[in-house]
């Protein structure tokens, strides 16, 4: 009687693969750490930058507006300015002008110490920054304490309300700045900005250069043109 030949044992199967040899993973690192999971890409621009590039595209359209009405009724008067209104000071805002550029150059400074993590000079261009931009606010107050006195005033005609309108609104513009980089001051006294997370330094620098960047366009349309 002839012998019964025993099964023959086959490897185990994982998965249905109908008879074809599944593929290999992909590799999911770099390097020889195959099982290390790639880091996430980090966006070129944060939120916080982000909203501020909408913020200064809202507030281009406002000024290029109060410059547009204001160069209209410059064009439509036969006279500009008006017999008997007083002359603007256009030397003193020329060199508070360049007060203002420099302000500029220091917040530029401050934000590249702490890009190399230097955050004391980082604070001390930062408020080398803001103490000009509140020279600047405070030679235009006196600017403007004395064209009151000469007799500009708002109720004073067109050639008042319209300046001190387009002029008042920088002002108020580089106000807002301030306080913004005085917040940014006391949290970095705070250590706030030690951990890398830069954002709201970043936008707070942003802003801080359009604010500047706009003052010469108005100075140029309203003293000079």
């Amino acid at each position: 009687m002839a012998a019964v030949d025993a099964p023959v044992a086959r490897p185990p199967v994982q998965g249905r693969t109908n008879g074809r040899v599944p593929p290999p993973r992909p590799p999911t690192g770099g390097g020889d750490d195959g099982d290390r999971e790639p880091r996430p890409r980090r966006p070129r621009l944060d939120n916080v930058r982000l909203a501020m590039l909408f913020l200064m595209s809202g507030e281009m359209m406002f000024f290029a507006g109060l410059v547009s009405a204001f160069l209209v009724l410059r064009s439509a008067a036969p006279v500009w300015p008006p017999p008997f209104q007083p002359r603007l000071p256009v030397e003193m805002t020329g060199v508070n002008t360049v007060v203002l550029l420099a302000s500029s150059v220091a917040m530029a400074g401050a934000v590249r110490s702490l890009d190399r993590g230097d955050v004391a000079r980082f604070v001390r261009r930062l408020t080398a920054a803001a103490g000009l931009g509140a020279t600047f606010l405070f030679v235009q107050g006196y600017e403007w304490v004395r064209l009151v006195h000469f007799g500009l005033t708002m109720s004073s005609g067109i050639y008042g309300s319209a300046f001190y309108t387009l002029i008042g609104a920088h002002g108020a513009h580089v106000l807002g700045a301030l306080a913004w980089v005085g917040v940014v001051l006391a949290l970095a006294g705070r250590g706030r900005f030690r951990d890398g997370r830069t954002g709201a330094v970043r936008a707070c620098a942003m802003y801080w250069h359009f604010v500047v960047a706009l003052w010469p366009v108005l100075y140029v349309a309203v003293y000079l043109v």
